[in-house]
C-alpha cells in the first residue's frame, strides 16, 4: 500500500501544476515543500506593511484564447486572479547611457510594428521580418500551442542565435540592442542564446502583458486550494533528502527521517540536485554526469524597495536600463563597472491605483560574487545570520543600484522608506539552484539538444519537472508541467481537454 500516487519533491509553479492536473484525473499527490512557504518564485513576503514579490514580475499570454489564460482556465483559478494588463503602448521600456531618449515596445503585433516605427521610420520590412519569424518559430513548438507534434517540427530552428539573427534583419544597430533590450527576461548572451528562447518569451508578451495585484502567490495560494479540495496534500518544512529504490524508486527519505512512499515521483527541483538525491542502480553515471555538468543561468541581485506612501508614481511598465550601448553587454560585467543593466518594476497593489507601494530592481550578479558566504544558509524555516559583512556587502551594492537608478528616476531616493536585498545565496537557499541561477539551465543554440531536458528519467518512476527542462517563467514551467503529465497521462486526450470549451 503506498501513501501516495505520486510524491512530489518540490512546490514550484511546476510541481503545483502537476499535483492539481494529476489530482483532477483521480491521482492521490503528496507535495513535499522544504520551506515555510509554497510556491517557489511565485513566493512573496511582508515587509512594513507591504507585499513584496520575488520572481513574478509580469505575465504574458493571459488575454483571452491565449496559452496561459487556456490552461488557468482549465485549472479553474483564471477567474479568481487579481490582474491588471499592463500598457497597451509598451509594456516594457528600453532605455540606454545617458539618452534621454527611450523605445516601447507594445502590445499586439500591429500595435509593436506601430510603436517602433515611430522612432525606426524605415525599418518597417526589417520588424516584418522579426515580427513574422517570432510567429514562425512559435508555430514550431507544439506544447506552446497546447496541440500534440514531435521534435523535427522544430529541430530546424534550434540552430538560430538571437543577436545573431537580429543582425540579419537590419544594419541599424539601434533597432538591434531594442530589440533585444528586454534580454534580462532570460539572462541573455550574445552569439550563444537560442532565438527560439526569445521568441517564445517575447511573442508571450506581445500577445498581452499583465501584473498580479498584490502579488504572484495568489497563483500558488489558488492551486493549493485546487490540490487539497482534490483529496491531495501539501507538506511545508518538509525537505525530502534522499529517492531510493535498487532500480525504481521505492520511497522517499525525509530529513527527520521518515519514509514516504508512492507509485511515481516527480521531483520539480534543478536536475543536478534531483541526481544528487537518487541512489538507484537505474541510472548511469554517464547520464548523472551530463545533468550535473550543463551551464546554468547567470545569478540576480534583487533590491526590493517599499515606499513612502503615495511617493512614487505606479507605473504600468517594466524599464530596462543599459549603461552601454550594447544591450547584451550586462552579464559582463566587472567589479569596477557593476551593474551594467537592471530592470525596474512598479508592483500593481489594490491600495492605489495612482502610485505604487513598491519597486523591485533586478540585476545581474555572479555566484562567485558572494561565494565567500557560500558556507552559510539562511531561509526563513531555517534562519541563519551570514555575517556583519555579508550585510555591509548587501549595502554597498544596493547603493551602486541607486546611483545608476537615481539618473532615469532622480527622485527615488526621497521616495523610500526601507529596502530588501536578494543575493544568489537568497536563490540559492529559497529556490534550491546550487549557484543561485536566475532562470536554471543556460541553453546554448550551439548544443541545443543537449539543453532540453526529458521528463522521464532512466529510472522508470521518476520524473523530472520545472522551469530546466524546456523553458523558463510562468508560461515555461506550465507547459513543462504539461509535458511531465504527459507521462502519466495520454498527452492527446490532456490537451483536448485543456483547449475544449466548457
Amino acid at each position: 500500500m503506498y501513501d501516495y500516487d505520486v510524491a512530489i519533491v518540490g512546490s514550484g509553479l511546476g510541481g503545483l501544476v502537476c499535483g492539481a492536473v494529476l489530482g483532477m484525473h483521480g491521482y492521490k499527490v503528496g507535495i513535499f515543500e522544504k520551506n515555510r512557504q509554497i510556491g517557489g518564485c511565485l513566493q512573496t513576503y511582508a515587509r512594513d506593511k507591504t507585499i513584496i514579490d520575488t520572481g513574478v514580475h509580469y505575465i504574458g499570454g493571459l488575454g483571452d484564447g491565449q496559452n496561459i489564460n487556456t490552461i488557468f482556465r482549465y485549472l479553474g483559478i483564471f477567474d479568481s486572479l487579481k490582474l491588471k494588463q499592463m500598457d497597451a503602448d509598451a509594456f516594457d521600456v528600453i532605455g540606454f547611457d545617458d539618452e534621454q531618449k527611450t523605445y516601447k515596445l507594445a502590445q499586439g503585433y500591429d500595435n509593436f510594428k506601430r510603436q517602433l516605427l515611430a522612432d525606426f521610420p524605415g525599418e518597417e520590412a526589417a520588424l516584418d521580418k522579426y515580427c513574422d519569424k517570432i510567429k514562425e518559430v512559435c508555430a514550431k513548438f507544439p506544447l506552446y500551442n497546447l496541440r500534440t507534434g514531435d521534435y523535427t517540427e522544430k529541430a530546424e530552428i534550434l540552430n538560430i542565435d538571437t543577436s545573431t539573427f537580429l543582425s540579419t534583419i537590419t544594419a541599424n544597430k539601434k533597432l538591434q540592442q531594442v530589440l533585444a533590450g528586454n534580454n534580462l527576461l532570460y539572462a541573455g548572451v550574445a552569439d550563444t542564446t537560442p532565438f527560439y528562447i526569445h521568441a517564445l518569451i517575447t511573442n508571450s508578451f506581445i500577445e498581452s502583458s499583465w501584473k498580479c495585484v498584490d502579488g504572484g502567490s495568489q497563483i500558488a495560494k489558488l492551486l493549493g486550494k485546487k490540490i487539497h479540495a482534490l483529496g491531495g496534500e501539501i507538506h511545508r518544512n518538509s525537505k525530502i533528502v534522499q529517492l531510493a529504490g535498487k532500480g525504481a524508486i521505492e520511497y522517499a527519505l525525509l530529513e527527520h527521517g521518515k519514509k514516504i512512499t508512492a507509485k511515481h515521483f516527480i521531483s520539480n527541483l534543478h536536475p543536478a540536485q534531483t541526481m544528487e538525491l537518487t541512489e538507484s542502480e537505474a541510472l548511469r553515471n554517464v547520464y548523472r554526469t551530463r545533468l550535473q555538468n550543463l551551464d546554468n543561468t547567470i545569478g540576480t541581485f534583487l533590491l526590493n524597495i517599499v515606499l513612502k506612501k503615495d511617493t512614487f508614481p505606479y507605473l504600468n511598465y517594466n524599464y530596462y536600463h543599459h549603461e552601454t550601448q550594447d544591450a547584451w553587454e550586462g552579464v559582463n560585467y566587472t567589479n569596477d563597472n557593476w551593474p551594467l543593466t537592471y530592470a525596474l518594476f512598479a508592483n500593481a497593489t489594490s491600495k492605489s491605483e495612482q502610485y505604487t507601494d513598491s519597486l523591485t530592481i533586478m540585476t545581474y550578479m555572479r555566484y562567485e560574487d558572494v561565494s565567500k558566504w557560500k558556507d552559510t544558509f539562511n531561509t526563513d524555516s531555517l534562519p541563519q545570520e551570514r555575517g556583519d559583512d555579508y550585510e555591509a556587502f548587501k549595502n554597498e551594492k544596493a547603493e551602486q543600484l541607486l546611483d545608476i537608478v537615481e539618473k532615469r528616476f532622480p527622485n527615488i531616493r526621497n521616495c523610500i522608506q526601507s529596502y530588501y536585498v536578494a543575493t544568489p545565496l537568497s536563490y540559492r537557499d529559497y529556490q534550491g539552484s546550487a549557484d543561485g541561477s536566475m532562470y536554471g539551465i543556460l541553453k546554448d543554440y550551439r548544443n541545443s539538444f543537449n539543453t532540453f531536458i526529458a521528463p522521464r528519467t532512466r529510472v522508470p518512476n521518476l520524473f523530472l519537472t520545472g522551469q530546466n527542462l524546456n523553458l523558463h517563467g510562468i508560461l515555461g514551467v506550465t507547459i513543462s508541467a504539461l509535458i511531465t503529465c504527459g507521462e502519466l497521462l495520454n498527452i492527446g486526450e490532456l490537451l483536448r481537454e485543456i483547449t475544449s470549451e466548457p
